[in-house]
C-alpha cells in the first residue's frame, strides 16, 4: 500500500516544490497546519488538494503536527516536503507548536482528509485582501446537503472544526492559540473567536465526517 501511496505523494511533492507567480501581495501567505495520527491516506487526499495553491504561490509550507502515528504518516509528509513535528502532547499543544514555527503571515488549519472545492484558492485570496473592517477569520462551508450546517448558519451558531479555519498569525497569537487543556481545542478556539468575527466562505469542504 505504501508503494501506491508513494507514487501519489511523489507527484504531490513535485507540485508542492513548484511555486508559480501569485497575485500581488499574496506570495507565500499561507502556512497550512494539519494535525495527524495514523492519517496516511487522509493526509494524501488533503495534500493533493493543496497542490494548486502551492503552484499558484500562495501556500508557503505545510506543517504536519503528528501525535505519534504508527502508520506511514511521517513518510507521506516527508516525501511531500512537509515540515513534520511529532510529540505525545495533546492535540492543542501540537497545533500551537506548529503555529509557532509557521513562516506564513496567515494560518490555515485543516483536518486530515479535508478536501475543499477547487474555488478555495480564489476565495481565500479574496478573503485575505479584504479591508480591516472585514471578519478576522474564515471557515469553509459544510456540504450543502448537511442539515446541521444549514441550521448552524440559520441560527448563527459556530461552525464545526471539520470546516477548517483561516486567520492571520498575529490574530491567532492574540487569542492565545489552541489550548492544550481543552478537550476539543479546535472547537474551543472557534468559540473564542466568536461568530461575529467569523465568515463562512462559499467554498465547501468534504471530509470523512461532513
Amino acid at each position: 500500500m505504501l508503494i501506491v501511496l508513494g507514487f501519489h505523494v511523489l507527484a504531490i511533492a513535485v507540485a508542492l516544490g513548484q511555486h508559480g507567480p501569485s497575485p500581488g501581495g499574496t506570495v507565500g501567505m499561507f502556512s497550512v497546519v494539519i494535525a495527524t495520527h495514523d492519517s496516511e491516506r487522509a493526509l494524501v487526499r488533503t495534500l493533493a488538494v493543496l497542490v494548486p495553491g502551492a503552484t499558484a504561490g500562495i501556500v508557503r509550507e505545510v506543517i504536519v503536527a503528528d501525535g505519534g502515528s504508527g502508520d506511514e504518516t511521517e513518510q507521506v509528509a516527508d516525501i511531500a516536503g512537509c515540515r513534520f513535528l511529532s510529540s505525545n502532547e495533546p492535540p492543542g499543544a501540537r497545533l500551537k507548536a506548529a503555529a509557532a514555527i509557521a513562516r506564513g503571515e496567515w494560518l490555515m488549519f485543516l483536518r486530515p482528509g479535508a478536501v475543499p472545492e477547487a474555488s478555495w484558492i480564489d476565495e481565500t485570496i479574496a478573503f485575505v485582501q479584504r479591508g480591516s473592517d472585514a471578519p478576522q477569520a474564515a471557515v469553509f462551508a459544510a456540504p450543502g446537503n448537511d442539515i446541521r450546517a444549514r441550521l448552524n448558519r440559520a441560527f448563527r451558531r459556530l461552525p464545526r472544526p471539520e470546516q477548517g479555519l483561516i486567520l492571520r498569525g498575529s490574530f491567532y497569537d492574540a487569542l492565545g492559540g489552541h489550548r492544550a487543556s481543552a478537550g476539543d481545542p479546535e472547537a474551543d478556539l472557534l468559540r473564542r473567536i466568536a461568530r461575529r468575527r467569523l465568515t463562512t466562505l462559499g467554498t465547501r469542504v468534504a471530509t470523512a465526517t461532513i
